[in-house]
């Protein structure tokens, strides 16, 4: 039984049954061979991404979509094994190829030589596929034509020949077509120069009924899913179905003889029966075609639907359900192992596809996957995972916003968190976010030389080093001498060092000092100028453009004063950084300092020297925009 009561529909997965369709078909694979995984239109309705985990985990060595935007999704739920694209690629698709790694497959020449061009401009070299039309008439390269177009694609630097395969048309039904196919294909592999590591040929009707010699790798499409391709298959393979669609009972009514039910009145009742209204209909993929024909399952019980199927609801006949039937009973919609509702029968009663019937199934219907009879995760009613740039900026905005919310369980929450977190990552929409790490923040305390400053100020040496990727061939410091003139900076992705001078002091070369500034290996040069009452010192060096792009090291070296009446000094982490030690140096000068850290997530540690203090943050800890540390005196 599902654990809520919520739910008007739901789908139950089976990870289960979907391993044992996986072993049932291996029993018809050669020994050493290995199967690529079909997940394409979202693993058939069952979900790619749990789908994809659970057929690597039993030994998938390759995983099949059809096009690069669902390799992208499992890319980004952290699937690493090979992804072919099965289908032709589009020129425009070829960025997401490169970027995450996914697998084509290649049908002509100049597609082969752009796509060769593109990865050796990234230092890349992409594998590739080969599909040879042996008689299936869809796509790939025409039987003729594939020796030569291989032989050209093997010459194209930045691209690697690592797959041959053909498609069975009609391996579930017509061995003597397959045979053929078969043939054309090992003839091809005669012809050509070197065999891929890959070569597969199989889908899953032809693992059981096309054994064959030459491949190494057979594709588990809708077998592995539990539904027969073809009734024949039903004396050679145990299947048992991997979903089940479910629903419950919204209302019970009924209808005299002679009355409708439904639109255009298809059913006169030829007595008076009993019915129930199931809220499912075409809307949740239901198929229209159903109307009249389809069967629900209530309390074990085939009830047959009775008129046409709305878009959200469906009426059946449960005149023959021995127990009786009431709102909120559990309906099995189609997927149960009861010959009535297996998606195959269904399908065959209104000439349909169990492709079609699957892939449109559950659309306002949560995924619920199942282990050992037990609920191990729920996914949401969308069929496509969440990912950022399907959305534009201000309905992204809106869409974090509102989970900080369900997350808080409070909406003012969400938006202190949201104005005052989120909005300081991304202050600009157009520029990328990059952040710092191996940070190190020292700060020296010392009296200063000058005997007019020496009763009232402190000097303090800076030493401020970091690694971050370089955006542009300058950057800034800025010293203001009040936080509402320095807040401007911290909304410029242009400035690496920001100070709040006393505002006893006036900003300026004296009171601010640039000792050094380095970036990797290179002395840059300054300029100081004053922008209204702000000091703003821009750093060049000639050859910082050959450094744009890549990560560096920026080490910031400065002197100022600091008024001892202050008796705190507060430092910021002004940018997303990834690890840090702030330190400060006081001996000789101070007899003691306290220190107040204000760090998110755990607490640093803290180490004290005579005459010093060291506040470390693990490696890969997080410091967000506004962390920091107080340090009293």
């Amino acid at each position: 039984m599902i654990r809520t009561k919520s739910e008007r529909s739901w789908i139950e997965i089976s990870l289960d049954h979907f391993v044992h369709n996986l072993r049932e078909l291996q029993r018809f694979m050669p020994e050493k061979a290995s199967f690529m995984q079909i997940v394409k239109a979202d693993a058939y309705g069952h979900g790619a991404v749990e789908i994809a985990r659970e057929a690597i985990q039993q030994g998938a060595a390759m995983l099949g979509v059809a096009n690069a935007d669902e390799g992208k999704l499992l890319r980004l739920q952290g699937i690493q094994v090979p992804i072919l694209i099965l289908s032709p690629s589009l020129m425009e698709e070829i960025p997401i190829i490169l970027k995450y790694d996914l697998t084509p497959t290649i049908g002509n020449l100049p597609f082969g030589q752009i796509l060769g061009r593109v990865a050796r401009e990234k230092g890349k070299i992409l594998p590739f596929h080969v599909n040879v039309d042996t008689g299936m008439g869809r796509s790939g390269i025409r039987y003729e034509e594939a020796e030569a177009l291989i032989r050209e694609l093997i010459l194209v630097q930045g691209i690697n020949f690592d797959g041959l395969f053909t498609h069975y048309a009609a391996s579930e039904s017509d061995p003597e077509y397959s045979a053929y196919q078969l043939s054309q294909f090992k003839k091809l592999l005669a012809k050509i120069p070197e065999h891929p590591p890959w070569i597969h040929i199989a889908n899953s009707a032809g693992v059981v009924n096309c054994p064959d010699d030459v491949s190494n790798l057979s594709r588990l499409g809708l077998l592995s899913y539990g539904i027969y391709t073809d009734p024949s298959l039903c004396e050679k393979v145990n299947l048992k179905p991997v979903m089940t669609f479910k629903s419950r009972v919204s209302s019970v009514n009924r209808v005299k003889k002679g009355e409708s039910v439904g639109y255009n009145r298809t059913y006169i009742a030829p007595k008076e029966i009993s019915y129930a209204i199931v809220p499912v209909g075409y809307a949740d993929g239901y198929d229209y075609l159903l109307s009249n024909k389809g069967t629900l399952l209530i309390h074990d019980s085939p009830c047959p639907v009775i008129g046409k199927i709305s878009m959200d609801m469906t009426a059946v006949d449960i005149s023959s359900v021995p127990k009786e039937v009431r709102p909120g009973d559990e309906v099995i919609v189609f997927g149960d192992e009861h010959t009535k509702v297996r998606v195959e029968s269904l399908c065959r009663s209104y000439h349909g596809s169990p492709y079609e019937l699957l892939c449109q199934t559950g659309r306002r219907a949560r995924r619920f996957y199942f282990r050992d009879g037990e609920l191990i995760k729920a996914r949401p009613l969308a069929r496509r995972e969440f990912i950022s740039s399907d959305y534009e900026p201000d309905e992204l905005s809106r869409v974090i916003e509102s989970a900080i919310g369900e997350k808080t369980g409070n909406r003012d929450i969400a938006r202190l968190i949201f104005d005052t977190v989120l909005q300081r990552l991304f202050r600009e929409e157009s520029h990328p976010l990059f952040h710092r790490h191996q940070f190190y923040h020292r700060l020296r305390f010392s009296e200063p030389k000058e005997k007019s400053l020496a009763g009232e100020y402190f000097l303090i040496d800076t030493e401020l080093s970091f690694r971050k990727q370089l955006e542009r061939n300058y950057f800034m410091i800025a010293c203001a001498g009040n936080e509402r003139e320095l807040e401007k900076y911290f909304r410029r992705d242009d400035v690496e060092y920001r100070w709040l001078l006393d505002g006893s002091l006036r900003p300026d070369d004296r009171s601010f000092t640039i000792t050094s500034v380095r970036v990797n290996d290179l002395d840059l040069k300054y300029e100081s100028r004053l922008s209204g009452s702000c000091l703003e010192l821009i750093c060049t060096h000639k050859d910082l453009h050959n450094l744009l792009g890549k990560q560096v090291r920026f080490t910031i070296n400065t002197r100022t004063y600091y008024p001892k009446s202050s008796h705190q000094l507060t430092v910021y982490v002004t940018g997303l950084t990834r690890g840090a030690e702030i330190s400060v140096d006081y001996d000789g000068v101070l007899p003691s300092m306290d220190v107040i850290p204000f760090f998110p997530g755990g607490q640093p540690e803290i180490r004290r020297h005579k005459g010093s203090i060291h506040l470390i943050t693990p490696e890969k800890e997080w410091l967000l925009p506004g962390s920091g540390v107080v340090f009293a005196f």
